[in-house]
């Protein structure tokens, strides 16, 4: 063992050897020595099970035993943006913890009232915890905030990268410091990320103030070999004897993938419960035992934790279909394959989905892509002549080899989470100053961008009367206003992300998960749902209850949710891919062929030299190469417009996206030719400066 073996608590040493470790990771020593030596924040990227959870709670409980502080309060504490996740935590820390006698404490919706009651009246140990229950701690607890935390000597913030340019990051920042003032003390702060593209804008998030002094620690080399294959399907097929695309790639990956253990990352919930739904009926129809489960964050925990279970043990060869809801840190084991159906929307989503596979020594990581493709008539639309969805897998799989990922965004004023702020610091502090309110959450914060002026602004806006969210007392004090009041006191405030309103689904008395609200339903309609059919017996709206029974037909349901956001380098890739000849030597003859007809068609619009197709009267193709690009042109042709307000024409303009995707946007302008004609020369003209 290192030299920085020997810097930790003996209980500790004896937990590693008792794991049979030969020697600690290169990640791992060098932030024991970080830690044990400097009172530095850092950051800990690697790859998932890169041994990130030991690097940093291996020196910081060795710590806590080794220099008791004697004071009250959590000595540690983790914020994990998964409830999954703290679960999945706290299991593993319980087993380091459990030599040293420290209380580990996981904090979510799930756990029961009683531990937490028992974490209150004795803080102590590691609590694990979400952003909302942190807020929700704000609110409920604010004035004991301080005896909670009191003796915290470190926040270990796991899943870095989900967080940074986010709602949720801004709040999680807010209430870092927002602890930090409450204790009147620095804290240690240590980022664990699997995916970091831009390091020091990270390190600027992490810690704005001193961005130079946070020490980053990244696993150099050791990746496994790669090995990849980007296959083409059509949709659609009019070749009624050809397997549709689903039941084509569903197909290859029950011949690929059974009997070993795998992801499939489906995308859209309705995707993956089709997917497993059609592996579940290729195992009954060969008569072999059931392998493919799906996984995503509307089934029942109960099904989920099955599914995780299953993945760790070596005896039964499991399959997850899933959206990203095991793309986080969550411990399943090793997998074999990593399964893409249609290209993410982040090459970070992709490289640390891929690092769940070729974990073990001289194993390969596999990732097998699979791109959907209509076919091609005189009928088809640029879009389907383009095959964006395709190019984007090229794309995003070229950016993968080259080791770039998305960086974090600048920072916007991100005005909506201070307003939700502002209402927190209130409700948490029984009211308080505006200097107050502004120096924490301004001065001292996040919102570091808002001016006086403008927090003042917010101020006036959200004390409206109308608004009713704050009012002022005859003090000056800021309390909360009769529509804040109600708004804090609903467990949805303690989230900055909007939930939808959703029914639970009940068969034989047995949670199998929730459907969003706005789902049409009604007896005797057919699902599929956690991979198998049901039958759609009663619906009790009081309740939000739909009760089911197996049947032997169905149709996934709606499940809502947003697009992802792509990143302008890869809009940008996405131009070389179309503008380049070469061919990938990952993709198999289909997807070739479909990136050869991609090209030809990106040659007949003229995108290389033009960035406006008219394709009628009133229809043209802009093309952007960056996102930026086309705010900008909207912003410059409504500009264009007002000015035509003021001129002889007297109809005002209507515009109309038609379909938006990714680097084209088709509009349809339903104005004179003479304003069409003006619309488009002051494009042109933007397009050239």
């Amino acid at each position: 063992m290192s030299s920085a073996f020997d810097k930790l608590a003996r209980p500790l040493q004896k937990w590693i050897r008792q794991k049979g470790w030969r020697e600690l990771r290169d990640i791992q020593a060098r932030s024991i020595r970080t830690i044990c030596e400097t009172n530095a924040d850092l950051i800990v990227a690697a790859s998932t099970a890169g041994g990130k959870t030991e690097a940093a709670f291996l020196p910081l409980i060795s710590q806590v035993l080794d220099e008791p502080s004697g004071g009250i309060g959590f000595d540690l504490l983790y914020i994990g943006p998964l409830k999954a996740l703290i679960t999945d935590q706290a299991m593993r820390l319980e087993g380091i913890c459990q030599e040293a006698e420290l209380p580990v404490v996981p904090w979510h919706g799930d756990v029961s009232q009683s531990i937490k009651t028992r974490a209150l009246k004795s803080p102590k140990g590691i609590l694990l915890i979400t952003p909302e229950s942190l807020e929700a701690l704000f609110i409920r607890r604010g004035l004991e905030i301080a005896r909670l935390f009191g003796a915290t000597r470190a926040v270990v913030i796991d899943e870095l990268h989900t967080v940074l340019d986010s709602e949720r990051g801004v709040q999680l920042r807010s209430l870092l410091t927002r602890l930090e003032l409450a204790i009147k003390r620095p804290i240690r702060r240590v980022g664990l990320s699997a995916t970091l593209g831009d390091m020091d804008l990270a390190k600027a998030y992490f810690r704005p103030d001193a961005a130079n002094a946070v020490e980053l620690i990244e696993a150099d080399g050791g990746e496994a070999e790669l090995r990849l294959q980007l296959r083409g399907y059509l949709s659609g097929d009019e070749d009624e004897n050809s397997p549709s695309a689903t039941d084509a790639i569903a197909a290859h990956l029950f011949k690929h993938l059974r009997g070993s253990d795998n992801l499939v990352f489906a995308g859209a919930r309705q995707r993956v419960e089709i997917y497993a739904d059609r592996l579940r009926e290729l195992c009954e129809r060969e008569h072999l035992p059931q392998e493919f489960y799906p996984h995503h964050a509307s089934l029942s925990r109960e099904h989920r934790d099955f599914v995780e279970r299953r993945l760790k043990d070596p005896a039964k060869p499991t399959t997850a279909v899933c959206t990203s809801t095991l793309e986080l840190g969550i411990d399943i084991g090793d997998v074999t394959c990593v399964a893409q159906i249609g290209a993410p929307f982040s090459v970070a989503a992709l490289r640390q989905r891929l690092g769940r596979s070729g974990r073990r020594e001289g194993q390969p990581a596999i990732l097998r892509q699979y791109a959907v493709e209509a076919p091609l008539t005189t009928e088809s639309s640029f879009v389907d002549r383009l095959r964006l969805g395709l190019i984007r897998s090229i794309a995003m799989i070229d950016l993968l080899l080259e080791g770039w990922c998305e960086p974090p965004k600048p920072q916007a004023l991100h005005l909506s989470t201070l307003v939700h702020q502002i209402l927190s610091v209130i409700a948490q502090r029984g009211g308080a100053s505006a200097s107050v309110v502004y120096n924490v959450l301004c001065r001292d914060g996040p919102f570091r961008k808002v001016t006086t002026d403008v927090f003042a602004d917010v101020l006036r806006a959200i004390g409206d009367p109308e608004n009713g969210l704050i009012e002022q007392s005859g003090s000056g004090l800021l309390l909360l206003g009769p529509t804040g009041e109600k708004l804090v006191e609903r467990y949805s405030f303690y989230a900055v992300f909007q939930t939808p309103e959703e029914f639970r689904l009940v068969a034989d008395g047995r949670d199998l998960g929730t459907l969003p609200i706005d789902n049409v339903l009604s007896p005797g309609m057919l699902l599929i749902f956690s991979g198998r059919r049901w039958l759609v017996q009663e619906i009790h709206d009081r309740e939000k209850v739909i009760v089911v029974k197996p049947a032997k037909a169905g149709v996934p349901p709606v499940f809502g949710g947003d697009p992802g956001e792509i990143h302008d380098k890869v809009i940008d890739r996405m131009f070389a891919v179309l503008e380049s000849s070469t061919l990938p030597a990952y993709m198999d003859a289909a997807s070739l062929k479909m990136l050869e007809e991609a090209r030809a068609h990106y040659d007949q619009f003229e995108f290389r030299t033009e960035n406006i197709r008219v394709l009628g009267e009133h229809t043209s193709i802009i093309a952007t190469r960056v996102r930026n690009e086309l705010s900008f042109w909207w912003e410059t042709l409504g500009k264009a417009l007002n000015c035509l307000e003021q001129s002889d024409i007297s109809r005002r303009p209507l515009l109309a996206p038609v379909s938006n995707k990714v680097g084209f946007e088709l509009v349809a302008t339903l104005i004179t030719a003479e304003e069409d004609q003006y619309c488009l020369e002051r494009t042109t003209e933007f397009y050239a400066s």
